[in-house]
């Protein structure tokens, strides 16, 4: 019962959150505009890059999904299934992106360069996937967030040490704090159906 409990209040908060940036962003609040648009970056991002295109093209999709989000904010019906909407469009932007490509190539596009069916569906869920775990690393505490960036997002990998001395912990608790905050966001990450 406790854990239905959490999941319901963890849905009831991710919920709010994207109604109430929906809501003050119709209210001219820049700063949670600012606040949506980080929330949501790495998604929409995401899903150009691994359509094989080139930053520039895929910042182009981002910047075209932006001004799509901001001219249809006022008639978004769900906030709470925003990134559903934001990968769809993003999905859209993608397509009619390539089939300009295609009409006028300024390098040659191969045949194996166009993602199929198959590979746009993985891509897409691969896209949900990883959004799921930003939204999951949101909500860790401060010092689980920075210690998993510090731990798995940093290339090359830091050291055990290097890690202690940032954050000012003993090397030692390293390993059990790690194990902990990675329990935290294994935890989070079954709460959102990972």
């Amino acid at each position: 019962m406790r854990i239905l409990t959490k999941i319901a209040k963890h849905a009831w908060k991710t919920e709010q959150s994207d109604s109430r940036l929906v809501r003050e962003c119709l209210q001219g609040n820049e700063a949670a505009w600012s606040t949506l648009i980080d929330k949501y970056k790495n998604l929409v991002f995401s899903i150009p890059i691994r359509y094989g295109f080139s930053q520039e093209d895929a910042a182009d999709v981002f910047q075209s999904v932006c001004l799509d989000l901001l001219v249809e904010l006022p008639r978004v019906r769900e906030p709470n299934a925003l990134a559903g909407w934001l990968i769809q469009v993003t999905r859209n932007r993608c397509f009619h992106r390539r089939n300009e490509q295609l009409r006028w190539p300024t390098t040659e596009i191969k045949d194996d360069e166009t993602p199929g069916t198959e590979e746009l569906e993985s891509i897409i869920a691969q896209a949900q996937k990883e959004q799921l775990v930003r939204d999951a690393m949101r909500e860790l505490s401060p010092q689980c967030k920075q210690l998993v960036h510090l731990l798995f997002f940093e290339s090359p990998s830091r050291a055990y040490q290097e890690v202690a001395d940032e954050m000012g912990l003993a090397a030692g608790s390293i390993g059990l704090t790690r194990r902990r905050c990675l329990e935290a966001l294994r935890l989070r990450l079954e709460e959102l159906g990972f």
